[in-house]
């Protein structure tokens, strides 16, 4: 990843994105190494974290790992899941804040020369060209290295830089963590992570976020 010395940059991680990439490549992200690792190069801004979440169960998931990114350098931006019945029948849980991460980068683009977009998601095609209008420098992490992709194609063609995850894994995975456990502490019985139909949902629960579907 080319980060200049002189750069302001800012990452802007979609959360549930970042975890299906990452569990799709089998390990675990370390988000104080993650950090640490981006700290160090150019003139880091922030790194803010996007995820939704279910507010009315009494235990969460993700809750450990929210929790925890806010104590400990993250900015975390969370809005509440949506809940519907499919035509099955199916309880499914949607949450998405693609809208969210694109007002928060342009808002902020007048103080960065570098946006750093942890997501696969096609839906952010036209933010980084009205980044790019703008005169900023967009680097894209996702991966092309499990199939099918987890980035769209129009996305990867439009940034200026594409970075494979797995290409960052000796500086930012977690070493000896369950494969569902992104977390960077000890966690109690149930792991942190992105929901999804691992987490601790009922049995005919399903997790739905737009930006899981490569090409959304």
């Amino acid at each position: 990843m080319r980060i200049h010395p002189d750069d302001r940059y800012a990452l802007f991680i979609d959360g549930a994105n970042l975890y299906a990439t990452s569990r799709a490549l089998g390990f675990d992200i370390d988000y104080k190494r993650l950090l640490n690792y981006f700290r160090a190069q150019g003139r880091f801004i922030r790194a803010i974290y996007y995820t939704a979440l279910l507010e009315d169960q009494d235990y969460s998931p993700i809750r450990p790992l929210i929790d925890w990114l806010d104590y400990n350098g993250f900015t975390v931006k969370t809005k509440p899941a949506k809940e519907f019945t499919d035509a099955a029948g199916r309880r499914r849980v949607k949450g998405n804040m693609d809208i969210e991460l694109a007002i928060d980068a342009l808002e902020m683009s007048d103080n960065l020369d570098h946006i750093v977009l942890f997501s696969g998601d096609g839906d952010f095609r036209h933010l980084v060209e009205v980044l790019q209008g703008r005169g900023k420098r967009v680097t894209v992490v996702s991966t092309i290295s499990v199939q099918p992709s987890m980035i769209a194609d129009e996305l990867r063609r439009q940034a200026d830089e594409f970075v494979d995850l797995t290409s960052l894994k000796a500086e930012i995975a977690r070493d000896g963590a369950p494969r569902n456990g992104h977390r960077d502490r000890p966690a109690p019985d149930n792991d942190p992570g992105e929901p999804d139909d691992d987490d601790d949902y009922d049995d005919d629960d399903d997790y739905e976020d737009d930006d899981e579907d490569e090409d959304d």
